[in-house]
């Protein structure tokens, strides 16, 4: 049975799980959706067409699922947001609905959303995400799967971080960022340093595919090669694993160009 305290509003339509708890002053609309086990906390908003998955946390004065902030959205338009199972959502964070009718914002499974956090309209995050304090990513921003993003970084619309990459504290997310790589900023601008190795590591990923990862990182970056020479060196002399295959397609189907 749901927990919910006297001061919190539920309003009629809305469908709260099992164990759900929700504390006081909450306010939840009537088209959002609750999985099972999911803690609601004090002062935080949930509205519009929201589906929260199973044993979420919503800190305090979070707000989800309120209309984007793009101009273009037009009055009656119906977007969505989605958030996966176990993910943390913290202190005063948002998360706004997407502008076309039918648009999702979608936060995956087991993200860690820190305080002062912002996603547009749009915006997706894979699983295993972390956003540090104060991160901002405007409209159609792509966070793969593991990306751990430092505390007030800003992404330019529609860039792509890729998987298992990490990004520096206060960099200008302009361009998309490679998979597997540390991304900082140098002079103002977003800069590949290196193969995040430390991370990898942790996630249990082979030492020869990170020696892989790291020749692949010096044909791009630091032989004098152009990009399209780097990766034709990439997929003809370097043993190719999936992640360096993923690597090398990351940058053959970029948008924005890769920093």
């Amino acid at each position: 049975m749901a927990k919910i305290h006297q001061t919190a509003i539920v309003e009629d339509g809305a469908v709260v799980g099992e164990d759900v708890e929700i504390g006081p002053y909450a306010h939840i609309g009537p088209f959002v959706k609750i999985g099972n086990g999911t803690k609601i906390m004090q002062g935080a908003i949930v509205d519009g067409h929201s589906t929260i998955g199973e044993k979420c946390q919503i800190f305090p004065y979070a707000l989800i699922g309120m209309k984007t902030q793009d101009l273009k959205y037009q009055e009656g338009s119906v977007s969505y947001v989605e958030i996966g199972n176990r993910t943390v959502i913290r202190e005063f964070a948002t998360v706004h609905l997407g502008t076309k009718d039918g648009e999702k914002t979608i936060i995956g499974d087991d993200v860690l959303f820190m305080a002062y956090c912002h996603a547009a309209h749009g915006v997706i995050l894979g699983n295993h995400v972390i956003c540090s304090n104060n991160v901002q990513l405007a409209g159609d921003v792509h966070l793969q799967d593991y990306a751990i993003v430092g505390g007030s970084c800003a992404a330019h619309q529609f860039v792509t971080v890729g998987a298992h990459s990490m990004t520096g504290g206060m960099v200008k997310i302009r361009q998309d960022s490679p998979p597997y790589m540390l991304v900082d900023e140098e002079s103002g601008n977003q800069k590949v340093i290196g193969v995040n190795i430390v991370g990898l590591t942790r996630r249990g990923f082979s030492k020869d595919v990170i020696t892989a990862l790291k020749e692949a990182h010096r044909f791009i970056y630091r032989s004098g090669l152009n990009r399209s020479q780097a990766l034709e060196r990439v997929e003809n002399d370097v043993e190719q694993f999936p992640e360096v295959k993923n690597l090398c397609l990351f940058y053959r189907n970029t948008q924005r160009g890769v920093c």
